[in-house]
């Protein structure tokens, strides 16, 4: 099967024909029919500072967020059948730290994910823990399933960052993680949810046609004078999604006292604050990464009920052959979300159907 992989420790994928995996004791094997380039992808792609660990794992196929159809099962897998509509939560557990003990799993010390440390769905074919996976509801197609995973991140985010039903909020940041964050908000109950960009009129574009009115493009518009502008002050919570040292302060200074600011970007590089400044004014600072299983099932609920508010976020479909282009697209600012699909033949790289 072909595969997408990260062989070497520099910029780029190769691709390579590699067997289809058989399933091993408690796991099946899903035929991969869309999954989305995530933001940490992008990181792996362009080899960015933060992920050395990966070089005695090479090559490793790369691919987190996917949906698919089950066509195998080991002996004794229960929970999953053959023909099962599926989404994976790629992050799995060890089972015996202390975190897992404690029965959250989402903070375990030695966990293992899809696509990063083990082989993931950037293929045709890719197994997994039946445990890790959950059925689709009947009205969620592929690739709307594809979104699950950030629609998570994001999710889990704005319960990290506590919005309450009419809060102010900026989001730093307009990639998939960005959006996810201000449309969780928005259902969170803010009254106000300023979406936030430089230089990156497409995916600001996005987030309009979602319905965001309140956007800054920091290419153009200092952030405190709009921000200023629009709420009339400062406001509650802040979400930074850019991996950019700078948006940190830029967030803490549109952040009135007691506020919270949500940091979700993957950073290469250090970054000085005035603790001062945040001990005066009370700031929260707080870190968001990945979700709870309580998370996947309350946004597969929520795509069932409402999935075509989504999909505006996917703005190309790629075959596999073209996966590299779609990783070119996302880093150019070109594009949304892309959702690799590799029964999509190639050359064929349309946008919203």
């Amino acid at each position: 099967m072909l595969a997408v992989q990260k062989a070497t420790p520099e910029t780029g994928f190769a691709l390579a024909e590699v067997p289809i995996p058989s399933p091993g004791g408690g796991e099946v094997l899903v035929e991969v029919e869309a999954c989305g380039i995530c933001g940490s992808d992008v990181h792996v792609y362009q080899w960015t500072s933060g992920y050395e660990w990966m070089k005695p794992l090479m090559p490793v196929t790369i691919g987190h967020e996917f949906a698919g159809r089950v066509v195998e099962t080991a002996p004794g897998v229960t929970s999953i059948s053959k023909g099962d509509r599926v989404t994976v939560w790629p992050s799995m557990s060890c089972g015996t730290c202390q975190a897992c003990r404690e029965a959250q799993p989402e903070h375990c010390e030695r966990k293992v994910t899809l696509g990063l440390t083990r082989n993931g769905a950037f293929a045709t074919h890719v197994t997994t823990p039946a445990s890790q996976c959950f059925v689709l509801p009947d009205n969620v197609d592929f690739e709307l399933a594809s979104l699950t995973e950030p629609l998570c991140v994001g999710a889990r985010a704005v319960e990290i960052g506590e919005v309450k039903l009419g809060h102010t909020v900026v989001v730093l940041g307009v990639g998939m993680i960005g959006l996810a964050i201000a449309l969780m908000a928005r259902r969170a109950g803010a009254s106000t949810v300023i979406v936030v960009g430089k230089d990156d009129p497409v995916r600001l574009e996005v987030a309009r046609s979602l319905g965001f009115s309140d956007t800054i493009d920091l290419a153009a518009f200092d952030l405190t004078t709009e921000v200023q502008r629009i709420v009339g002050g400062k406001v509650d919570r802040v979400f930074e999604a850019t991996g950019v040292t700078a948006s940190i302060r830029d967030g803490l200074s549109v952040l009135r006292r007691g506020g919270v600011l949500t940091v979700t970007g993957i950073h290469s590089k250090s970054v000085e604050i005035g603790l001062t400044d945040l001990v005066r004014n009370k700031h929260q600072l707080r870190g968001s990464h990945g979700a709870t299983r309580a998370t996947w099932v309350t946004v597969l609920k929520l795509l069932a009920q409402c999935g075509e508010e989504f999909r505006p976020l996917i703005s190309h479909r790629v075959s596999l052959a073209e996966t590299v282009h779609g990783f070119e697209l996302s880093i150019r600012k070109q594009a949304s979300k892309v959702v690799v699909m590799p029964k999509l033949a190639p050359a064929n790289t349309k946008g919203k159907s």
